[in-house]
């Protein structure tokens, strides 16, 4: 009989191995699998290396001990990134006492309600990291769960235990607020 290999299993595929034979070794695969993106995605909020990788080793930790409420409505990397961002946002919080509604007062950017219109036609990339560097933590959570992990808006709004109208509504005011500092700084 041939060896199984099992790298070439899915995600969802390992993680009910795990959940049917309890068998640890199985996330070992997992963690091989996600600790570098995991790592990378810490590392753009904390930018600390050392940090990032303790962040990433807490998070698939974390995960792990969370199989259990994994449902397979969408898939693993969506779950686990939503993970991720809760962890980093919760972190920021708690660090910097980031409280949504003061940060833009403290922070001197002005409340965007409406959509601002854009001569803005290309954005360049590197402008745009600079960026996303100055919006609030949770908005550039949500722009990159949506935009970069291309999570639904029903995956983000279990994430973050909001409203799907909640979710559009702050993608929208999250996508209107980088364009307004692109504009604001390079134009």
């Amino acid at each position: 009989m041939k060896p199984v290999n099992y790298e070439k299993y899915s995600d969802e595929a390992l993680v009910q191995l795990i959940l049917d034979t309890q068998n640890s070794e199985f996330f070992r695969i997992i963690y091989i699998r996600y600790i570098q993106k995991v790592t990378q995605k810490c590392y753009s909020f904390l930018k600390n290396k050392q940090l990032a990788s303790e962040f990433a080793k807490d998070i698939l930790s974390k995960a792990y001990e969370k199989l259990g409420s994994y449902k397979g409505n969408s898939s693993f990397s969506s779950w686990l990134f939503s993970i991720t961002y809760n962890y980093l946002i919760d972190h920021l919080r708690k660090k910097k006492q980031l409280h949504y509604p003061n940060w833009n007062s403290e922070n001197d950017i002005p409340e965007i309600i409406d959509e601002v219109s854009s001569n803005v036609d290309e954005l360049n990339y590197e402008n745009l990291i600079i960026i996303m560097e100055q919006i609030h933590p949770e908005e550039k959570a949500l722009l990159l769960m949506k935009y970069q992990d291309g999570l639904s808006l029903r995956d983000i709004a279990s994430s973050l235990a909001i409203s799907e109208d909640a979710v559009k509504m702050r993608l929208k005011r999250a996508k209107s607020r980088v364009v307004y500092l692109y504009e604001q700084t390079f134009e």
